[in-house]
């Protein structure tokens, strides 16, 4: 999907400095989409991604920190919004995924990961959607997970806030479909990093596609979710994974 259907809108891509996030990123750019690029730590990533959204003729603003941070989340909004006025595409792929066993687990171990992967999309939706709904148009793109929804082996906290990323998914679609905002999950299944030279067959075995996914094939479904086609498409959980069972 190459046509300049997203051109003057803007998306913002959490954890995009690298895999499945920076891979979104260039394809929203080869749609004309203008990207706010965020990372919670590796800035010259982050800065790479911006430089390679800018090569594909869009706008790249990078604005680090975590959105697993409150205050952050305040600031990184008010800086997109300062600098393109609306966000028309919010895509929530920041994660942290700990593996600890349950018992051993603490208060703050549960809270780094459901910050991140439950808090953060709740914190970034309010910030957005008032310039989503003013237009009559916006995409919400949130990532649950194969092994999440199956039920993380010591990961408790990662299961838990990807099913309730599912539940404030729904919730947005029910309330915002009205006012032309859509709101999906992709949840992706076993996808090679974009450094790996090829798949692990130990992970393939399990999967009927007899591959690894690729970043790409994350973005190209965020690519179609974002899309003006995608309009009549909401409150829906996409697996993208080679067929495995979920």
């Amino acid at each position: 999907m190459t046509e300049q259907t997203l051109s003057g809108k803007t998306a913002f891509v959490s954890g995009s400095g690298q895999n499945i996030g920076r891979a979104i990123a260039l394809r929203l750019a080869g749609m004309g989409c203008n990207v706010v690029v965020n990372g919670s730590s590796d800035a010259e990533s982050c800065r790479e991604t911006a430089r390679m959204v800018e090569q594909a003729g869009a706008q790249a603003l990078v604005v680090m920190g975590d959105v697993g941070d409150a205050a952050a989340v305040d600031n990184m909004a008010a800086e997109a919004l300062e600098r393109f006025g609306t966000v028309d595409i919010l895509v929530n792929n920041a994660a942290r995924r700990p593996h600890k066993p349950f018992l051993e687990m603490t208060d703050a171990d549960w809270d780094a990961v459901v910050d991140v992967a439950l808090t953060a999309p709740f914190r970034t939706a309010r910030a957005f959607l008032p310039g989503m709904v003013e237009k009559g148009w916006g995409r919400i793109i949130n990532f649950a997970g194969m092994k999440a929804m199956r039920g993380y082996f010591e990961g408790a906290p990662i299961s838990a806030a990807k099913h309730g990323v599912w539940g404030l998914t729904k919730a947005l679609s029910t309330e915002f479909a009205p006012k032309g905002v859509t709101a999906n999950v992709i949840s992706p299944g076993q996808i090679r990093k974009e450094t790996a030279t090829e798949d692990d067959p130990k992970r393939t075995a399990s999967i009927p596609a007899g591959v690894m996914g690729r970043p790409g094939d994350i973005a190209a479904t965020a690519a179609f979710l974002a899309s003006p086609e995608a309009g009549f498409i909401t409150g829906q959980m996409i697996a993208v994974n080679g067929g495995e069972e979920t």
